[in-house]
């Protein structure tokens, strides 16, 4: 082996990606129909909802049941069952799971310049590479829909999806390891591909809104000082609850074991905060019933605050139909994950084991977050975003799978990217369907939904 050449390696992972060609030809992805056997979309819900608040839960309904688009970003269970009844390509990388748009953002870098990359790890194992980018088709599809598109353009905003991941996977194929181990989309970048004057004062906006979302703006909006000049986070039910902090041991033993989680610089860093404050949280669509707290912790030295968000991990949606996570603390399977598809990540990221053996992750509330409002896009817009969604996946995908066989899988025509966008249609069709069920088990009671989302 220690004698095999470049070429040696570049031609076995080229004829990699080519045998997986004969195992799930790219006109097959684009395949989708219910069969017989299929889970109820209902049921699997429900399971989910046996492990959750149960008081949180109809919010979650609620939420779901606004639009499809909405409703898809609750399901990812629902549609991890439905792509495990396909025969996929066999091409491995680190998913995220859950990669649909809203789902890509801003943040902050540890070097405090934004950044633009996936943002949400919950489901994150290794699997097939097509799921992502399924997933990531449906719901462009979905969501332009949803904002008045036809099939048409909805089929053309997907394939753009398909096309950006095909062609930046082409451009990493031919770079070194290390150029797509630093892979970074700044803002300066996603800026340069908004040409529209509307357009670019609404992303300008969103940029200058990220930039001020931090501890110091979530202070002021979370909180309102005692007696005694403490900040104590607001009461507002049920999104937003206060609550008693625990006994000192056991708050002791979850943020001892978060600190050991962390690298030994960053123990120092936490060290320098107290913890002030907690709250249950209410969070996304999805994750609504997991247990997400927020904690409020102040330096020691001049007050300022840190934010942390502190939001369990439960197993992952796609365990079911792959190789279980080689971690056995939830907590760590995303943070791994999250490390490893990210370009850069947040300095306190990490993970801990709460009351009952439950598991958690935990990293900065507000650091600089933002993110597109999908409801208000043009499908031009929307077509533009999808596609660099798309390339920003494809980095992600990269630093962990064989860049090399997958871009000899893809090809260099648009047969990956027209099967992605009729996939994108079919799984429309069915995530109507799938909401229409939910529904009418809401109208019949199965289920309850809250009277409004919140």
């Amino acid at each position: 082996m220690v004698n095999e050449t470049v070429e040696d390696f570049r031609g076995e992972a080229i004829e990699q990606g080519r045998a997986a060609r004969k195992r799930v030809a790219r006109s097959q992805l684009g395949e989708w129909g219910a069969g017989p056997g299929r889970a109820d979309p209902v049921a699997i819900l429900e399971q989910q909802a046996q492990t959750r608040v149960a008081e949180l839960v109809p919010i979650r309904y609620a939420r779901m049941r606004q639009s499809p688009f909405t409703f898809l970003r609750g399901a990812p269970a629902i549609m991890a069952a439905d792509l495990a009844q396909r025969e996929h390509t066999g091409l491995m990388v680190q998913l995220c799971g859950d990669a649909h748009l809203s789902n890509f953002g801003l943040y902050a870098s540890p070097e405090r310049n934004l950044v633009f990359d996936v943002n949400d790890f919950d489901e994150t194992l290794p699997g097939p590479f097509e799921w992502d980018v399924k997933r990531l088709a449906a719901s462009v599809a979905v969501a332009a829909r949803d904002n008045g598109c036809d099939d048409e353009r909805a089929a053309t905003a997907a394939a753009d999806a398909a096309r950006g991941y095909r062609e930046t996977m082409h451009e990493l194929a031919d770079t070194d390891s290390m150029a797509v181990w630093y892979q970074t989309v700044d803002v300066d970048r996603v800026a340069e591909l908004i040409r529209k004057p509307k357009v670019r004062k609404r992303f300008d906006k969103t940029v200058s809104s990220a930039r001020n979302r931090n501890s110091l703006q979530a202070l002021a909006k979370l909180t309102t000082p005692d007696a005694d000049g403490i900040p104590r986070i607001n009461s507002q039910p049920p999104l937003l609850v206060p609550i008693e902090l625990a006994d000192e041991k056991e708050v002791r033993d979850v943020f001892g074991d978060y600190r050991r989680s962390l690298p030994g610089e960053r123990r120092v860093l936490l060290d320098r905060y107290r913890l002030v404050d907690q709250a249950l949280k209410v969070v996304g669509v999805g994750s609504v019933g997991t247990r997400c707290f927020i904690a409020l912790l102040m330096d020691k030295e001049s007050g300022s605050p840190l934010f942390l968000q502190v939001k369990e991990a439960e197993t992952s949606v796609l365990a079911p139909h792959l190789k279980p996570s080689k971690y056995r603390h939830q907590g760590h399977r995303v943070v791994v994950g999250q490390r490893l598809m990210q370009s850069s990540s947040d300095i306190f990221l990490g993970w801990a084991t709460g009351p009952a053996g439950r598991f958690f992750y935990l990293r900065q509330l507000r650091d600089m977050k933002g993110s597109a409002d999908i409801a208000t896009m043009s499908h031009d817009t929307l077509a533009q975003y999808a596609r660099l969604c798309g390339a920003v996946l494809a980095s992600a995908h990269a630093r962990s799978g064989d860049r090399v066989a997958i871009a000899a899988y893809l090809g260099k025509n648009d047969t990956f990217d027209r099967s992605m966008a009729e996939f994108g249609l079919a799984y429309g069709d069915q995530t109507i369907t799938d909401r229409l069920s939910l529904l009418a088990a809401i109208d019949s009671g199965r289920v309850t939904a809250a009277t409004h989302a919140y």
